[in-house]
């Protein structure tokens, strides 16, 4: 019996040797909200499922496949949920005030090392396909001038959520116009041009050329970004009537940063439907590629992630789009398929980052690089689907300068709490697990004192030791001060006050 385990072990070894490296293969979407997943509305209550309405979702067999195959992480959160600071986390390893690309249209640093440059060093074949957002201000901006270690960036264009993209004479361009200008228009797109279905035939394209060396390609699909529009037939699967208001949207909130509070919006059910159909091409254009690994017998040896770059409020606190610590605005898709290394089925509750994505993979990989990295290597976390010794279950997302803007914040985030700092607004507490919807700011009940106490010690740490910019917000000091030194209820100077010395202007609150 020990002779034939020990054959079994050996012929899986041999096994993988003959195998060879892993490709990778990352798949990220755009303004994502996680519950049109079929994947994550497994794994949540009916109510959290269904916020649109009883029994209203869309199927994604395709996606939820890499899941079930694969793991799922519950709790994974865009670093900085807005475009371009969550997408340089996310392939750098760093927060995005080091990766230089702290805001919208600021440029990722020169120095900075992707995980597709470290496996490009390896003799990968790299590539990168769609939406960029790490080169300023170009628009739509074809073919970055620096790639980071996407060789073939062809088809990579800095911004926009165009819908129409083509082949011209000169190469990829946007192929809707309007006064000579690229334009967001439909304009007949179809199942060739549609921007979704064209960037996942480049995908094809590479995966064909490539398949006989190990590769790495990344597709960034600027759906289900608005505007929401989509080609047919998805553009009347979903009928709008079904659709209703998120009931957080009712709802009267306790407490609420500024930038959190319930607004009062008329509710758009066509919109929405539209949402779900730009959902449902993704899903299909996805299987379309997991058939095309199928068929050159390599989807065993590819390593898939699909991901997104933030949420999308959808309606949730009457709100839609980003930019807020919601669980609809930060919290993010993230499934991974690597087949040998992670246990199909595995699902994953700790909370983790976009920042934490460069480290995971090369870990999961067994590739070790030397460059500068603050993200955690969560691969032994994947693999056995337990935290390892030591694991801190805390991951940090911020959005905004050091000004005393309304939309600047950050915060400690568990699987269960948040703590929530801003120069604008008193701290938030949120209990995840009582209060889903996030209606009701708790930091002023007892039962919470040393989670909060715990929370903001770590995120002292992380903002003195990661260079956080609101970190010189007096406001912000004082606040870390009392959650983690104070002994008596919190009470807030006039926010004014405090600002005035942040940004030289302020906004009244209530002591």
């Amino acid at each position: 019996m020990r002779f034939f385990f020990l054959l079994v072990v050996f012929l899986k070894i041999g096994a993988a040797a003959e195998q060879g490296p892993m490709n990778v293969l990352v798949i990220q979407t755009d303004e994502h909200n996680f519950r049109t997943l079929g994947c994550y509305r497994e794994l949540m209550s009916e109510k959290q499922a269904f916020i649109w309405g009883k029994g209203v979702k869309v199927d994604t067999p395709n996606i939820d496949w890499i899941a079930s195959n694969g793991a799922i992480c519950d709790r994974y959160y865009a670093t900085s949920p807005v475009c371009t600071p969550s997408r340089a986390a996310l392939i750098s390893g760093l927060y995005p005030q080091n990766a230089g690309a702290i805001s919208n249209n600021t440029p990722l640093k020169d120095s900075v090392v992707t995980f597709a440059e470290v496996l490009k060093r390896r003799g990968y074949a790299t590539g990168y396909a769609g939406k960029w957002h790490l080169e300023g201000s170009a628009k739509p901006g074809w073919k970055p001038s620096k790639n980071f270690g996407f060789t073939d960036n062809r088809f990579m264009f800095n911004r926009g959520h165009w819908k129409k993209l083509e082949i011209g004479p000169d190469g990829p361009r946007v192929g809707a116009r309007k006064g000579g200008q690229p334009s967001y228009s439909l304009d007949g797109a179809d199942e060739k041009t549609f921007t979704t279905d064209f960037l996942a035939d480049r995908t094809i394209d590479f995966i064909r050329a490539n398949r006989e060396k190990p590769f790495c390609y990344m597709v960034a699909i600027p759906d289900p970004h608005g505007p929401n529009t989509v080609r047919a037939p998805y553009d009347t699967m979903f009928d709008p009537a079904v659709f209703r208001q998120p009931p957080s949207a009712l709802a009267k909130g306790e407490g609420l940063p500024s930038f959190q509070q319930v607004m009062k919006s008329r509710f758009n059910a066509r919109q929405m439907a539209l949402y779900f159909g730009m959902v449902k091409c993704i899903d299909d254009n996805v299987g379309k590629i997991l058939d095309e690994l199928r068929k050159h017998d390599i989807l065993k040896q590819t390593l898939i992630v699909f991901t997104s770059d933030h949420g999308d409020m959808c309606g949730e606190l009457g709100r839609h789009n980003k930019g807020i610590p919601c669980e609809g605005s930060a919290r993010i898709p993230f499934l991974v398929h690597a087949p040998g290394l992670i246990k199909p089925g595995t699902v994953i509750h700790q909370a983790l980052g976009t920042v934490d994505f460069k480290p995971t993979l090369l870990g999961l990989m067994g590739v070790k690089f030397s460059e500068p990295c603050e993200g955690r290597d969560a691969s032994g976390l994947l693999r056995s689907g337990k935290a390892p010794e030591g694991w801190k279950d805390i991951t940090f997302v911020r959005i905004g300068g050091d000004k005393a803007a309304g939309k600047s914040w950050f915060g400690a985030f568990t699987p269960r709490h948040k703590l929530i700092l801003s120069p604008a607004d008193p701290p938030g507490f949120f209990d995840l697990e009582k209060d889903p919807n996030e209606l009701r700011n708790v930091l002023a009940v007892p039962e919470h004192r040393e989670e909060i106490r715990r929370l903001a010690r770590a995120l002292k740490v992380y903002g003195d030791t990661r260079s956080e910019p609101l970190m010189k917000s007096e406001a912000v000091r004082a606040d870390l001060n009392w959650a983690i030194n104070g002994t008596k209820p919190y009470k807030s100077l006039p926010r004014l006050r405090r600002n005035t010395q942040a940004s030289g202007k302020g906004v009244k609150q209530k002591p």
